[in-house]
């Protein structure tokens, strides 16, 4: 009897650790490790340029959802500090993720990180930076195009005033994102040659540091002698506008880049003179279904339909998309026909009368 028993109660442990086992097992296979995994990763750069929260990431959330219902989408944003960006792709090759979106803070910091990544056998997609590595796919603008704009845009509002002798201040953007070289390269080709740019510095796309190297710029060439400003994007044009009106300076251009609504409601002012709008959405969209395609194993040759060489050297396909100069004259035929904004975001109290003059009420 006693043998029996012994028996009855190792039979009973054996199907006790057997079932253990198998919960064991589907709980691994839940967690987002397995090779079957839906999970795509967007990892964003900073949370001071208003783009990527307000609307890079609910776009894409929503095109990753409308191509791949069971996908999940997993974020994180490194407040612009490459350290932190690399730990979180780091997590997420971790966790699984197959397919991880990357907006590079630090495009050759990065590097290393999505080389481990590959060699995991996660794809990696760049999106509106081209981070260095073996990436699968990039999607930004014609980013030399966008300095382009934003050069031309400087000797229109410049006018007659558009001379050889005509001092520029020019403010670009941080040198560790590659789109910084490109934006500038492309502003130099408009401007060199037509004005004299008497002062450039680096912003690092802070508006505070925008704001002490104009500060800078006014002492070193004089206010009355500053014709125009150059700002690589529409943050560090908020600093820069601020320095101007502390100085007494006002009616000259100041560029900008990213259409904010802060930037859209300056130039309705008349204290920035330009922005370039770069359509989020459809950006958003092609990296989330570039995303998915990879994800699924499908070609994306026919969405990525150029190729660029990114700083490593690597050639990566890709999708450029076409940027637009905005001003006071198209406000309601781009950012508002789009429904970025609408007049009553851009028409608060404090621009009312301004809105009106420019037929926006």
């Amino acid at each position: 009897m006693r043998r029996v028993v012994i028996g009855a109660t190792a039979v009973s442990m054996a199907l006790s650790i057997a079932a253990c086992g198998k919960a064991g097992d589907d709980k691994d296979k839940d967690s987002g490790s397995s090779s079957d995994s839906k999970s795509i990763g967007l990892l964003l750069p900073d949370n001071v340029t208003a783009r990527y929260e307000k609307f890079d990431k609910p776009y894409f959330d929503a095109k990753v959802k409308e191509l791949c219902s069971d996908c999940d989408v997993q974020y994180a944003n490194a407040a612009a500090d490459p350290a932190k960006q690399a730990q979180q792709m780091s997590s997420m090759v971790t966790k699984g993720v197959k397919v991880i979106v990357i907006s590079a803070q630090d495009s050759a910091a990065i590097k290393s990180s999505i080389q481990s990544a590959v060699d995991k056998g996660v794809k990696v997609v760049a999106y509106d930076r081209l981070a260095q590595g073996p990436v699968s796919a990039y999607v930004s603008f014609d980013n030399e195009k966008v300095g382009e704009l934003q050069g031309e845009a400087l000797l229109a509002a410049l006018g007659s005033k558009a001379t050889t002798k005509s001092k520029i201040v020019m403010i670009n953007g941080d040198d560790a994102d590659p789109n910084a070289a490109q934006f500038k390269a492309g502003a130099h080709k408009a401007l060199d040659g037509k004005v004299d740019i008497a002062y450039e510095q680096s912003g690092l796309w802070k508006d505070t540091v925008a704001a002490q190297k104009m500060s800078a710029a006014i002492t070193q060439l004089g206010a009355k002698n500053i014709a125009g400003v150059y700002s690589a994007n529409d943050g560090m044009a908020g600093g820069i506008a601020n320095t101007l009106k502390g100085a007494k300076i006002s009616g000259i251009p100041l560029t900008g880049q990213d259409a904010e609504l802060a930037a859209i409601q300056r130039i309705v002012a008349g204290t920035q003179s330009s922005t370039v709008y770069k359509a989020y959405k459809p950006e958003a969209d092609t990296a989330a279904e570039l995303a998915v395609n990879l994800l699924q194993g499908k070609d994306i040759k026919s969405l990525a339909d150029t190729t660029v060489t990114s700083g490593s050297g690597d050639k990566v396909q890709a999708k450029l998309l076409t940027p637009v100069s905005v001003t006071v004259k198209n406000i309601n035929d781009t950012v508002v026909k789009d429904g970025l904004y609408t007049v009553a975001d851009i028409c608060t109290a404090d621009y009312a009368a301004a809105c009106k003059k420019a037929g926006l009420s």
